[in-house]
């Protein structure tokens, strides 16, 4: 961990990787031109560690000229807008130009220079980077030698920096994200305690991503995924799915989603193995369960909710005494557990699920702004 400015940022890349992969991008550019007359542009600021150490582990000659652009402004984002090119006075024509990049995000400095560098006639350009952000890309002119494709998030060292600090690190280190920087809610509550009206609004207000296991299984046995097979296999046997095939199921389900505000766990965990899993997964995405919020409502009240919901769906089988009084059997025998686990943590929070629609949200809305606030 190291600390610039008012940030930390966390290992990412070490400087045994860097090298490593410095070395083969010189074989490749090496063989590539080998016999032609090559010119290095590096851009600065940030590309000079980078230029120096492709250029030592060069297999052919290579004559290196430097370029001035700025495109950030001492911020942890890019600004979008790339200043007045500097430099690159040389004679390219006939020349093979390649442009040495530290980073390459947006993509928007590159096709800003490359017009510049068309008109000295240079007999080819092309774009090496150390670094690549495939998610942040809006360019036209992908880069045709790529180091590491890295998820879009703020790094600094080996040349990149954070208000210009930073580039002396050898190492590269990627901004660190504290557990707060997610709000990840487990919402529970019995049926008929309201879950489904109230995860919409809270997803409305706060920007979450709604995490279904049943919509997650659904969609991956009807896509044939090899976790869909797998899980289909258990449940053709009447056999419950393993924890270990849903945390993966959720992991691949995340995976789609790298950027999201936060997430709303519906249907999991339903044991502690479960949140045990469920904890070990959001610590390896650098965040964790924010709050547990419970609905929580009298069992004769959800009786009464759940006939007539059942009465207005027309599942009438629903509206029988002996199936609702089972399902909150089952729900308070299959959360009691979680309830603990998650108080143990500090982390859970009983909220009044009598009343109207809006003041039970106003509830859920003031137990999370307490939380972050």
């Amino acid at each position: 961990m190291v600390q610039v400015f008012d940030k930390q940022f966390e290992s990412f890349i070490t400087a045994q990787e860097i090298n490593f992969e410095v070395n083969a991008l010189a074989q490749q550019i090496s063989k590539d031109y080998d016999g032609k007359e090559l010119v290095f542009i590096a851009l600065l600021n940030g590309a000079f560690m980078f230029a120096s150490d492709l250029m030592k582990a060069m297999q052919i000659p290579v004559a290196i000229s430097f370029a001035k652009v700025s495109s950030y402004a001492g911020a942890t984002v890019t600004s979008g807008h790339v200043k007045e090119l500097i430099g690159i006075e040389d004679d390219l024509s006939g020349k093979h130009v390649v442009i040495i990049e530290d980073i390459v995000d947006t993509g928007k400095t590159i096709d800003a220079i490359l017009p510049s560098l068309v008109k000295k006639n240079p007999a080819s350009i092309k774009i090496c980077t150390l670094l690549f952000k495939p998610e942040a890309f809006e360019g036209n002119t992908k880069p045709d030698y790529i180091g590491f494709s890295i998820p879009n998030n703020f790094v600094v060292g080996y040349g990149l920096d954070y208000n210009e600090l930073g580039r002396n690190l050898n190492a590269i280190y990627q901004l660190k994200t504290t557990p707060h920087s997610m709000l990840n809610i487990v919402l529970f509550g019995p049926p008929g305690a309201g879950k489904g009206t109230q995860s919409e609004r809270l997803i409305d207000k706060y920007g979450l991503f709604h995490l279904s296991t049943g919509d997650i299984f659904r969609a991956n046995i009807k896509g044939n995924t090899e976790l869909g097979i797998l899980a289909k296999s258990y449940m053709d046997q009447g056999q419950l799915v393993p924890d270990q095939v849903t945390i993966n199921m959720i992991k691949s389900e995340l995976e789609l989603h790298p950027n999201v505000k936060g997430i709303i766990f519906d249907g999991f965990p339903r044991t502690n193995a479960q949140a045990s899993a469920l904890d070990e997964l959001l610590s390896e995405m650098g965040t964790e369960i924010s709050l547990m919020l419970a609905l929580e409502v009298e069992e004769e009240e959800l009786k009464i909710r759940l006939k007539k919901r059942a009465e207005s769906s027309g599942r009438i089988d629903d509206a029988n005494p002996e199936v609702i009084e089972n399902r909150i059997r089952v729900y308070n025998n299959e959360t009691a557990p979680v309830k603990e686990f998650y108080q143990q943590k500090g982390k859970f929070v009983g909220v009044n699920g009598i009343g109207s629609i809006d003041e039970i949200t106003d509830r859920l809305f003031t137990q999370i702004d307490l939380f972050k606030s």
